[in-house]
């Protein structure tokens, strides 16, 4: 196969690599569980191999569950959003959580041929947790998102079940999340090598508010030739010598990507997040074809929404809209390195009928990015002043005096005295 002389190397994450990936840190596992309560869980089904046998096999697919706060997100809902870039795809409950701006239940991510059966899993696992669903309390619609993962797998066998969820749920958990050929990203193939989840983070600097943000992927998307790994047009090099190695072409394919952050932001702050997110699937290559589904589901778990108060009421704190701008940056750069993870972290695979899909040849990415560095003018990190300094002053929030020159988040800006003087 074209990919021999890589398929052996070990995958490493795309930070490895030493590519240029923003200026932001990112957090301890550069993971969506850097966000204090989410947790990740997979179930990986891989079995049989040769011609297709609807119903048998080959099985490439899986199911991934992003468990926010701990499991307990039904009483304690958080605030929630999302954003469809373009729609020919789907994450079913989607509609409730941007009318509502609630999230009530975990996120699962599957192939196409099985959203039904995740959601109920999901309704079921939901139902024995509350019993009083449908009675006590309000009916659920349980989020679920999908890609097509048929090139490689026997999407029509709908092999995943109601165990396999379960499953992905109950080993959610938090740390390092796996990437690349594993739960819902297992058929998965991106820019025609193999994909499927990854995930980043990014950590704010203390003068911007010390947030955290985490973006998960299950990405499926592109053409070869439209691959841009680190800014540089790494697809068109590529693409030659590829030029005989067979590759999907009946579907464009799609991306589902949750994020999450523990910034204290509002339902329609959300929604602008998840626009961003879109801004960092172009940045890999993506157009956002006819045939694609780019969509987004998004939430926060600074502002608890309690199922039930006292007095019905409740309080909430939210950033001012103008102190958004770090964070639209930092998702930007934290979508774009999860699917170059979620590329960096698979091996080849070969699924039904024989179809193979290569792996993202990591050495020669490396010397790609190598090459083209003197001319960019980049080099590599090095000591000295941190990435993410803050750029507009250094001042930190531990050094702004307590009175009015601060502003939201205890993020400095001057200001004039009220009567108009100069001191």
């Amino acid at each position: 196969m074209a990919d021999a002389p890589d398929s052996a190397a070990p995958r490493v994450r795309a930070r490895a690599l030493d590519l240029p990936l923003g200026r932001f840190r990112t957090g301890r596992f550069n993971a969506i569980t850097d966000v204090d309560g989410v947790l990740v869980g997979h179930t990986t089904l891989i079995a049989g191999e040769g011609r297709l046998v609807p119903g048998k096999g080959p099985v490439r697919t899986g199911v991934t569950a992003i468990v926010p706060r701990g499991g307990n997100i039904f009483m304690e809902r958080l605030h929630g959003g999302g954003f469809v870039l373009n729609g020919a795809g789907e994450v079913s409950g989607l509609t409730q959580v941007m009318e509502w701006g609630l999230l009530e239940t975990p996120i699962l991510l599957t192939n196409t041929m099985s959203v039904g059966v995740a959601s109920d899993a999901m309704a079921r696992i939901m139902v024995d947790q509350y019993p009083g669903i449908g009675d006590e309390h309000d009916v659920i619609i349980p989020v679920v998102g999908e890609c097509d993962d048929s090139w490689l797998n026997d999407i029509t066998g709908r092999h995943v079940r109601e165990e396999h969820v379960r499953a992905a749920v109950a080993s959610a958990a938090g740390g390092p999340v796996a990437e690349g050929s594993v739960g819902g990203g297992t058929g998965m193939v991106t820019c025609d090598f193999k994909a499927g989840i990854g995930t980043s983070s990014r950590k704010l600097p203390e003068s911007h508010g010390g947030y955290t943000l985490g973006v998960l992927v299950m990405s499926n998307f592109g053409k070869m030739h439209n691959l841009r790994v680190g800014g540089l047009p790494l697809g068109e090099v590529l693409e030659e010598r590829y030029q005989e190695v067979p590759h999907r072409t009946a579907t464009y394919g799609s991306i589902i990507a949750v994020l999450a952050t523990n910034a204290p932001v509002l339902p329609n702050q959300i929604n602008r997040l998840c626009r961003r997110v879109a801004l960092g699937i172009g940045r890999v290559g993506s157009y956002a074809a006819h045939g694609s589904g780019e969509i987004v589901v998004g939430f926060s778990t600074s502002n608890v929404i309690p199922r039930r108060t006292q007095k019905m009421v409740t309080k909430v704190k939210f950033l001012l809209d103008q102190r958004l701008d770090p964070l639209y940056e930092a998702v930007m750069e934290a979508t774009e390195e999860a699917i170059l993870n979620s590329m960096c972290m698979a091996g080849p695979m070969t699924g039904i009928n024989g179809n193979h899909c290569p792996a993202l040849p990591l050495d020669e990415v490396r010397r790609f990015s190598e090459a083209l560095r003197p001319a960019l003018g980049t080099r590599r990190r090095s000591p000295g002043p941190p990435a993410d300094q803050d750029r507009e002053g250094t001042v930190r929030v531990s050094e702004a005096l307590p009175t009015a020159v601060r502003g939201a988040e205890g993020i400095p800006f001057p200001t004039r005295p009220p009567d108009g003087s100069d001191g």
